[in-house]
């Protein structure tokens, strides 16, 4: 167990908690919202539709400082950039990067440029990218589009690209890994979790791998990576130039960690998956409705993806789901999928509310 065991009373940030792991130096600037240590919670209502003693944990990253596992990532990144003299960063985003990108920039003072996907974005993401002060430009395209152009810019203007091909991104979000060994007192026997660009899987690889080197587990778990089935380049193996998915986190279809996420998978003897929306919207909603447990639709794959694949998970094993994001960030998916009634128009009377509780029948 390292100095930072879970419910940390002064928790730092996530640099200060692992910086002997991180590329950081006593003259680096931190910039940070005071990032991870995101609690891991136990699912029985999931854990018990698998059965033979599977014990299942997620970990929900929804409640870092801007509501998803980026913050983890930019603290890094901008701390870096801010070491390197920028005053100005870049990103292309489906809505959390912009979110987290324009938060820590602003907060270290240094303008913020997101290019999103017009049409494409939770509302919830948008808002925040907008109040946190980013310059936000909507292009007619996809992500991937995005992400070819703003690429090309930090090239040829003087702006730092944030997103996750910066090195300094993954090296944040490796601390996840550290986060579940430091709780659980090992590594997982199976980490699921979703994958849209395919860094985050990658940065999880790399935090066990340190960890383990370090004897700080006794083993590495197998890495299961979860896809839309309508933005599923991992599983097909095949670009793909029109993703579609109401999991706008993950609607991407030329990751750019692709290679680095093919060799966590191979390494870690793990697969990859795809799951269909409705498979998505299920666990979704079984999240919320029977673990009290709201985060985003992509953040759900993780789940839907170890429902679809239960009888593959070796009895008695502990699984690891991550939760990339907070439900909040998309609140039109909640209400347009919710199976819950919502019932309007009732009287302020005590016999009219009892009447629609089904107390008066």
């Amino acid at each position: 167990m390292g100095n930072t065991a879970s419910g940390h009373l002064n928790w730092p940030g996530l640099i200060e908690a692992y910086r002997s792991y991180l590329p950081v130096s006593d003259s680096t600037p931190v910039v940070t919202l005071q990032e991870g240590n995101t609690p891991l919670i136990p699912a029985p209502a999931i854990a018990k539709r698998i059965g033979r003693g599977v014990r299942v944990l997620v970990k929900y990253d929804g409640l870092n400082p801007t509501g998803s596992f980026k913050d983890r990532g930019m603290t890094m990144a901008i701390s870096k950039a801010k070491e390197a003299g920028a005053k100005a960063v870049i990103c292309a985003s489906t809505g959390n990067t912009s979110a987290s990108a324009a938060a820590y920039a602003r907060r270290g003072g240094m303008r913020a440029f997101v290019l999103i996907p017009d049409g494409y974005v939770a509302l919830g993401k948008l808002a925040q990218a907008l109040l946190y002060g980013a310059e936000v430009l909507a292009i007619q395209g996809n992500f991937d589009q995005a992400l070819g152009i703003v690429r090309e810019m930090a090239s040829n203007y003087p702006v730092t690209l944030v997103n996750s091909v910066n090195p300094y991104r993954l090296e944040g979000q490796k601390t996840a890994a550290f986060e579940l060994v430091d709780s659980l007192g090992d590594a997982p026997d199976w980490l699921c979790i979703p994958v849209g660009n395919a860094g985050n899987i990658t940065a999880y690889w790399m935090g066990f791998c340190q960890y383990h080197q370090d004897r700080k587990c006794d083993r590495l778990p197998v890495m299961m990576g979860f896809q839309a089935a309508g933005a599923s380049p991992l599983v097909t193996g095949e670009v793909v130039t029109h993703p579609e998915t109401i999991a706008t986190a993950i609607r991407i279809g030329n990751p750019a960690s692709w290679e680095k996420a093919i060799a966590v998978q191979q390494a870690s003897q793990g697969k990859f998956n795809s799951v269909t929306d409705a498979e998505i919207l299920e666990a979704y909603r079984l999240l919320a409705s029977e673990e009290g447990i709201f985060c985003e639709p992509a953040s759900a794959a993780s789940v839907a993806g170890l429902l679809k694949v239960k009888d593959q998970v070796p009895t008695g094993a502990t699984v690891v789901c991550v939760l990339t994001g907070n439900g909040l960030k998309d609140p039109d998916t909640a209400i347009q999928h919710s199976n819950n009634q919502f019932k309007q128009g009732i009287e302020p009377t005590i016999s009219a509310v009892a009447t629609a509780m089904g107390l008066n029948e």
